[in-house]
C-alpha cells in the first residue's frame, strides 16, 4: 500500500468514525460534524477552516480537496454547519443593525470621501482603476496610513493592521513614512503595522489571499490592499483561448476578497490596470481590465484621471448607495488632500 492510499484509508476510518458518533447532539466543534473526526478536523483547521461559518460557507469541492473528504460526506458537513448557523433569510431591520458595525476609513480629502459616501469602507470592496500615475497606488498608501488614526479621526484605530498585496513592485515604506510624518503619526509604529508580501505570479498572489484568514486573526487586519489585482492575470493568461480560465480564477479571487471583508469587517482596496477599446469610436476608450466579472464584484468603482500638475480626477461609476458624480482632489507630498 502507497502513502497516499494509507492516508486515504487513515481519513476513510476516521470519517466512518465521525460518522458513527452519537445522534442528536448539537455541534459545538468541528468533530461534531458529521464525516468529519479527528484526523479530518486537523486537516480542516490547517487549510484555515477553523469554524462552522468557514465550513459553511466552502463548497463541497474545496472540502474534498483540502481534507481527502469524499464529496457526499462534504455535503453533509457542510449541510450541518448551515444549520448550527441558522443560515437562511432574515428580516431587512436586522441587516441594517448588523451593517451599523461598519466603518470607513478617510482617504484625506473631505471631497473623495463624500463621493464615495465618507470614505473606504468596511465588508465592502472599492475599487480604483486608471492609467499610470492617476493617482491608484497614492490612495492605496494614503488609506494604510490613515486607517491606523483613532475612529473619531477617520480610521479603524491605532491597533489596526494592514495587509498589502503587492503584485507591481510598487509598494514604497518612504512612501509610507513621509504620509505618516505629515499626518503627525508615529512613523516606525505606522511601518510595523503593515504587512506586505510580493505576489510573483497569479497564482501565488490567489495563495496570498486564501491564507490571509491566519494573519487577520493574528494581526489584528482591518484593512486589505491589492495593487494591482490584475496585473498578473494579464501576463499569466494571454490570448483568447485563455480568457475563460483567467475571468473563472479572478471571479473566485476577488469573492474571496469580499468574503474576507464580510467575515472581518474590513475594508478591501483594490487597485485595477486599464486598456484603450479600439472598437469604441466617440469618447474615452480607457476600459478597466477584468470584464464583467470585476465589474460586478466591486461594491465602489472609481475611475481616476490625471488632471494638470498635482490635481487628480474621481468620477464615481458605480455604488449601490451613492450617486454618479465626481470630484478632483490632489496628490502632495504630504498624501492625498483637496
Amino acid at each position: 500500500m502507497s502513502k497516499k492510499d494509507a492516508q486515504r484509508a487513515v481519513v476513510v476510518m476516521d470519517e466512518e468514525e465521525a460518522i458513527a458518533a452519537p445522534a442528536g447532539k448539537k455541534a459545538t466543534i468541528l468533530e461534531d460534524l458529521p464525516g468529519i473526526g479527528t484526523v479530518t478536523a486537523e486537516k480542516l483547521r490547517k487549510a484555515g477552516y477553523v469554524d462552522f461559518e468557514k465550513i459553511a460557507s466552502a463548497s463541497p469541492y474545496e472540502l474534498e480537496e483540502v481534507a481527502d473528504l469524499g464529496l457526499e460526506t462534504a455535503k453533509k458537513a457542510i449541510g450541518a454547519a448551515r444549520d448550527c448557523l441558522e443560515m437562511g433569510y432574515e428580516t431587512a431591520d436586522n441587516i441594517l443593525e448588523r451593517r451599523k458595525s461598519i466603518r470607513r476609513i478617510t482617504t484625506g480629502s473631505k471631497e473623495l470621501d463624500a463621493l464615495i459616501g465618507g470614505g473606504v469602507e468596511t465588508m465592502a470592496i472599492t475599487e480604483c482603476y486608471g492609467k499610470f500615475s492617476s493617482g491608484k497606488s497614492q490612495i492605496g498608501f494614503m488609506v494604510a496610513v490613515t486607517a491606523q488614526k483613532k475612529i473619531e479621526e477617520g480610521g479603524l484605530g491605532e491597533d489596526t493592521n494592514v495587509l498589502i498585496i503587492d503584485t507591481e513592485s510598487t509598494f514604497r515604506p518612504e512612501r509610507i513614512m513621509q504620509i505618516a510624518k505629515a499626518q503627525g503619526m508615529d512613523e516606525a509604529k505606522v511601518l510595523k503595522n503593515i504587512h506586505v508580501a510580493k505576489a510573483i505570479n497569479s497564482d501565488h498572489q490567489i495563495i496570498l489571499v486564501d491564507k490571509a484568514d491566519e494573519m487577520i486573526r493574528k494581526h489584528n487586519i482591518k484593512l486589505i490592499v491589492v495593487d494591482s489585482l490584475t496585473s498578473h492575470f494579464r501576463s499569466d493568461y494571454v490570448g483568447r483561448g485563455a480568457l475563460g480560465e483567467r475571468q473563472q480564477k479572478l471571479n473566485k479571487h476577488v469573492h474571496q476578497l469580499q468574503k474576507l471583508a464580510d467575515q472581518y469587517n474590513l475594508a478591501v482596496y483594490i487597485t485595477n490596470q486599464v486598456m484603450d477599446n479600439p472598437g469604441l469610436m466617440f469618447g474615452d476608450p480607457t476600459t478597466p481590465v477584468g470584464g464583467h466579472v470585476l465589474a460586478h464584484a466591486a461594491t465602489y468603482r472609481i475611475y481616476l484621471r490625471k488632471g494638470k500638475e498635482e490635481k487628480r480626477i474621481a468620477r464615481l461609476i458605480d455604488s449601490p448607495s451613492m450617486p454618479e458624480g465626481e470630484c478632483i482632489f490632489k496628490v502632495r507630498a504630504e498624501g492625498i488632500g483637496d
